[in-house]
């Protein structure tokens, strides 16, 4: 069984400029890589896990998404870091083109997206981490089973319903890297 390090995308790993789609406007959070390498070297596999309402909205599509994932993952891959997979949810409940306005089992808070990397990578949801930066993010580690869920700040700000949910706040993902794993 896998140990994995869930990661929310906007906020967490690059700066949240709101419905980004383009490499030139993804903005990598300082410590990000090093982060992720300390915790692949201890042992853990690295997904991301990410609600993309701007495709439902229709600002971006989903090729303009794929396109941007590929590049990010290239740009963890050139920092030695691999990627074992990234899950998104195009769906809105409210503010969405047709195609994509539904309540789904995929958009945070709902499970759905981590539940589909524990099972399709054999992955062990007590052995890993939920790391996001906001109150959503805690409630689907919590609805998926994930056993240690933590917040940063280096996103949206942080709510006492998100502090309540999560098991303690750090700095951004570098600074949690060096307290959960030294």
């Amino acid at each position: 069984m896998r140990k994995v390090l869930f990661l929310d995308r906007d906020g967490v790993i690059n700066i949240d400029h709101g419905y980004l789609y383009k490499p030139e406007q993804f903005e990598f959070i300082d410590g990000v890589f090093e982060g992720c390498r300390q915790f692949q070297q201890a042992g853990f596999d690295i997904a991301i896990i990410t609600n993309q309402s701007g495709i439902g909205r229709g600002y971006y599509t989903e090729s303009d998404f794929a396109k941007l994932t590929q590049w990010m993952v290239a740009e963890f891959n050139n920092q030695h870091i691999n990627i074992l997979d990234v899950k998104y949810c195009p769906h809105h409940p409210e503010k969405a083109n047709p195609k994509y306005l539904k309540v789904c089992e995929c958009r945070k808070p709902a499970p759905g997206m981590l539940l589909e990397v524990i099972n399709q990578h054999q992955v062990d949801p007590k052995m890993s981490i939920m790391v996001g930066d906001k109150p959503s993010d805690m409630q689907a580690a919590i609805n998926a089973g994930i056993a240690t869920k933590y917040l940063v700040t280096t996103g949206k700000t942080l709510t006492e319903q998100g502090e309540n949910l999560a098991d303690a706040v750090f700095d951004s993902l570098e600074v949690l890297a060096q307290s959960v794993l030294n």
